[in-house]
């Protein structure tokens, strides 16, 4: 359940009030992943989680430490206190943030460290205080998977009760076509139950959910929407949102990935990202430019559109981000601002004439980026447009494709390689008040490039088989 903690004292009485047999802290590596471990309540201690901290090894997380230089201390925040829904005993989840013992100075390599100082430094710029932001994220639900590779040998499958492709054999005949699951009621819909609890789970555990449906591709492509909150609160969110849905789904016996395109010949599940800045409580994007846009709106949209490959490095970081960046599966790939064009990579929505409600939608991100480092990239790229006073350009009011043809516009990098490539040349404006750091930056790339766009370039693709094997 929301506990709405802002002390420590507030989380000790909600240990007592509720029972609780286990606090479990739970932090980021620097590409994304959740890591935890449990503490009995019998060996809580306000000081040791909140104040002091508690040590764990450093050089068994991605991106973090060296071996000789491993210990690393957890700092727990008490106002991110949620009674987790996942756990069988009852269990308090806490967050932390990551600092180097003796010194006790914040880690430079923390995702979330980052995202607390690119706030600070926004309240610094005297531009704004607060940065909202609404990730409109999609996933599929899968019955089954399965994938290896090796030297000799590499396959995937994934099974799905609700596709297209399982139509010729025996069953209720009620299947969702490619590009046909905008939507779709009952009994073609088959996981509105599902969606139903992760969505009652997500709000015990004090996220706040505007809506759930079906999405566009077949086989179980799903959307849950969050309410805007400020971005360190919703990184955390979404660190919640991933977890829960991951954990109810197997509940059911189903299988959740947040994997970018799973599925050929489909769409993709992006993370469409709403954000507006925010100044002594007012909003300071509503004015009278194009779409009902400030100036300073109009400047960060050119912030984002100037440093957008170097930025996608980290709002869409994988190999697999660019089967989804292609053209003809509604994905955001012309480098332009709309109010309408959904292939444009920001998007100005008209939902509402207040003011409160005017943002840009930047819609290039999928839910397999790193939220803390991602809303905080965002934030800079769109800062630094404000700064220097970007100009966007004109809007893109045209139909941008030929059929599935782009016409001719300036269209992102298509590979992982390239926003790399982007990345290592422009990232002054993420290193603008120390937010994110040199080491930082060159341990993202280093890794990236080897571990993960290298150990796909460099092995043999089963279709390659079929293309090229009686040659």
């Amino acid at each position: 359940m929301g506990l709405h903690c802002s002390t420590v004292k507030d989380v000790t009485k909600a240990i007592e009030e509720n029972s609780i047999e286990f606090v479990d802290l739970k932090f980021t590596d620097l590409y994304g992943q959740w890591h935890h471990f449990s503490v009995p309540v019998d060996f809580y201690d306000e000081d040791d989680l909140f104040k002091t901290g508690l040590s764990f090894d450093g050089s068994s997380i991605r991106g973090f430490k060296a071996v000789e230089s491993s210990d690393m201390l957890l700092v727990c925040d008490p106002t991110t206190a949620f009674i987790d829904p996942v756990c069988a005993h009852p269990t308090l989840s806490v967050i932390a943030n990551v600092y180097e013992p003796g010194t006790m100075e914040a880690f430079g390599r923390d995702p979330r460290n980052v995202i607390r100082r690119a706030e600070a430094y926004l309240k610094g710029t005297g531009i704004a205080d607060t940065m909202y932001c609404g990730p409109e994220a999609e996933f599929f639900i899968f019955d089954q998977v399965m994938y290896e590779t090796g030297r000799y040998s590499s396959s995937y499958a994934v099974e799905s009760s609700e596709a297209v492709w399982t139509s010729g054999e025996w069953g209720l005949g009620h299947k969702i076509g490619y590009k046909g699951g905008y939507l779709p009621v009952a009994p073609f819909d088959l996981f509105q139950d599902i969606r139903s609890e992760m969505v009652n789970e997500m709000i015990k555990a004090g996220l706040k959910v505007e809506r759930h449906h079906h999405e566009v591709a077949t086989a179980g492509q799903t959307e849950i929407d969050l309410q805007f909150a400020p971005m360190i609160q919703m990184a955390d969110w979404m660190q919640i949102y991933k977890y829960i849905v991951k954990n109810v789904a197997a509940k059911y016996g189903k299988t959740a990935t947040f994997m970018p395109k799973p599925l050929f010949e489909d769409n993709g599940s992006g993370m469409h990202v709403h954000q507006s800045l925010w100044k002594e409580g007012k909003p300071i994007f509503a004015g009278d430019q194009y779409a009902g846009l400030s100036q300073e709106a109009m400047w960060y949209i050119g912030g984002i559109l100037k440093h957008i490959n170097s930025l996608l490095a980290i709002a869409a970081p994988t190999t697999n981000s660019y089967r989804r960046l292609v053209p003809g599966y509604e994905a955001p790939v012309v480098v332009a601002y709309s109010a309408r064009n959904r292939s444009a990579a920001c998007r100005i929505p008209v939902s509402s004439p207040s003011p409160k409600a005017k943002r840009i939608e930047f819609r290039c991100p999928d839910p397999a980026a790193n939220p803390y480092l991602a809303f905080s990239a965002m934030l800079m790229a769109g800062l630094d447009g404000i700064k220097h006073q970007i100009d966007p350009g004109n809007p893109s009011e045209m139909d941008l494709f030929e059929g599935t043809t782009l016409k001719k516009v300036h269209t992102v990098e298509g590979s992982l390689s390239g926003v790399l490539d982007a990345l290592e040349a422009d990232h002054d404006y993420l290193t603008a008040g120390g937010v994110f750091t040199e080491k930082l930056i060159e341990t993202y790339i280093h890794h990236k490039r080897i571990s993960e766009f290298d150990a796909v370039r460099l092995r043999p693709h089963p279709h390659e088989f079929v293309m090229y094997y009686g040659v």
